[in-house]
């Protein structure tokens, strides 16, 4: 039996299911492809790559042999610093789906955001105005690089994809996302297994007031908070396990427990000096070119 997922809709209309799965830290040797196809067995139909991730062909043909239409599946991608500036983005946008196998791409995000921004981004516009991307967004963008870049841009960002658990709920970047009704996605929803989290006596607490685990309750907290999620695992009875939080709701009073775990700190902080050469130095997506 598949789980029914509720979608959200973006501020251009194209609705997209409030909880996927990611494929980071994936290896591209078949792992990808079985956990996609197993996610989508059990009804997901929201699947996260990046050109960064080195699995964009596995999730493809994942997505092409599963016998779902094409149409029911949204698929994000993002693009890598290496390809900003119009033309290597229009050329990176190109590369993309032609490694996915898919004639357009539901969401295609500014992977990390340093460097010609906005000529990656009109690129990533005339793209989607060719039918080949139906949405766009930007990910780990802080408030200081949101002023720096979307100003420039001439389509507001349907979607920032930042870091996001209830010990970092980025209250500042949400405000601003806000006024615009650009909705947030969460890399590292579960705290990238961060014990601690799991581990909290407020978070226990509710959990077992609900018959649920922790990992449940953060992730309800999340959709209940208006954020898109998708947790990452290889294993069935764990992807099966992280989905099992529709049946139940939390009340205002645990929401509002839930908010008071915030530190407003994380583990990566995109403002830092070095960030980018950092990024560039440890993920070369053209060494195999």
């Amino acid at each position: 039996m598949t789980t029914k997922i509720p979608t959200v809709t973006l501020n251009d209309g194209v609705k997209i299911p409030v909880y996927g799965f990611g494929t980071f830290r994936i290896p591209a040797d078949g792992s990808t492809y079985k956990a996609v196809r197993e996610a989508l067995d059990l009804g997901i139909r929201h699947i996260d790559t990046a050109v960064a991730y080195f699995n964009e062909a596995e999730v493809g043909k994942a997505v092409r042999e599963s016998g779902i239409p094409r149409e029911e599946i949204f698929v994000t991608s993002k693009l890598w610093l290496q390809d900003y500036g119009y033309e290597a983005a229009k050329k990176g946008i190109e590369t993309s789906l032609r490694k996915l196998g898919l004639d357009y791409m539901d969401l295609y995000l500014i992977h990390q955001p340093y460097g010609d921004v906005p000529g990656a981004w009109r690129a990533m516009e005339e793209a989607k105005a060719e039918g080949k991307i139906r949405s766009l967004g930007v990910s780990n963008m802080t408030p200081k690089i949101w002023n720096q870049f979307v100003p420039q841009f001439k389509t507001m960002p349907f979607v920032n994809q930042v870091e996001f658990n209830p010990y970092y709920q980025q209250q500042e970047i949400r405000k601003i996302m806000a006024e615009h009704d650009v909705k947030l996605e969460a890399w590292g929803p579960l705290g990238q297994g961060n014990a601690n989290l799991l581990k909290d006596p407020v978070i226990t607490k509710i959990a077992d007031a609900h018959g649920k685990n922790a990992g449940q309750v953060i992730l309800r907290f999340e959709v209940q908070e208006g954020i898109i999620v998708f947790p990452k695992s290889t294993k069935p009875e764990r992807i099966k396990s992280n989905m099992d939080f529709f049946d139940f709701e939390l009340t205002e009073s645990e929401m509002n427990e839930m908010r008071g775990l915030d530190t407003g700190k994380g583990v990566h902080n995109p403002d830092n000096e070095g960030v980018a050469e950092f990024l560039l130095a440890n993920y070369d997506v053209h060494a195999n070119d």
